[in-house]
């Protein structure tokens, strides 16, 4: 997965799943800028970029950032987000719009900013950051879960629009990993322990996933080994999507 000498762009970058790949990234040879409304935590080789991407200037600007201290970008991983439950009937359109504007048009603005310096490299990738829901229903993701599937049609649309161009689009839909969104989705319930251990038990292989493990397919992805793979949505999901095991 080495993806040494390349440029990489990550969003969402402060905590879970774009944490770990920024840090995996740099591990495996990268120059990484991470960009996230919060500051990202001081990484060794990780540029830390405070950008918005509800806000099309911030992301502009934070392209122009990174082009000045990377000098181009190779790399880019779409992968901020925000979650919500509830049914249709639970979340109001505030909350619709709330979730789209980050999910879904957050990676359409990220994407606008980027792709000019993304055409000027020579192992162009971008990769998404979608999720089981998108395939998969689950209870209480309605607003969620269609904004994940947003994100796969997005991921498809785009690499064809972009094939041409030798840019290869790709997503990955994880699981239920165990990060801080995860966590604070827990404590909102009333009992946390009991909702923790439901989680556990939809997973087929009986456990949650973890943010390094979602951070190496990505990698996996985003690298020049993967140069024979466009359009496609990678299940990171400990078996949801592919099989079932008696109930125990």
């Amino acid at each position: 997965m080495r993806v040494d000498g390349l440029r990489a762009v990550v969003t969402g970058a402060a905590s879970g799943i774009g944490l770990a790949t920024a840090r995996l990234l740099v591990e495996e040879g990268a120059q990484v800028a991470g960009l996230d409304r919060d500051r990202p935590p001081d990484n060794a080789g990780v540029v830390a970029v405070i950008a918005d991407v509800t806000d099309q200037p911030s992301m502009d600007a934070a392209a122009a950032a990174v082009a000045q201290e990377l000098g181009g970008v190779d790399i880019v991983v779409a992968n901020a987000g925000i979650g919500a439950s509830g049914t249709v009937t639970d979340n109001d359109d505030d909350e619709w719009h709330r979730v789209y504007d980050v999910n879904v048009v957050g990676i359409v603005r990220t994407i606008r900013a980027f792709l000019p310096l993304l055409r000027r490299s020579d192992s162009p990738a971008i990769v998404c950051t979608s999720s089981v829901v998108a395939t998969t229903g689950l209870v209480q993701r309605a607003c969620y879960g269609a904004s994940k599937g947003a994100v796969l049609s997005l991921t498809l649309a785009m690499a064809a629009d972009y094939a041409a161009e030798g840019i290869r689009v790709n997503c990955v839909c994880p699981g239920t990993v165990d990060t801080p969104w995860v966590g604070r989705l827990l404590d909102q319930a009333d009992d946390p322990a009991a909702a923790r251990a439901n989680l556990v038990a939809r997973q087929p292989i009986g456990r949650l996933g973890t943010a390094e493990e979602i951070a190496d397919a990505i990698v996996y992805l985003a690298s020049p080994r993967a140069g024979y793979v466009s359009g496609t949505a990678l299940a990171i999901d400990g078996g949801i999507t592919g099989f079932r095991v008696p109930a125990k």
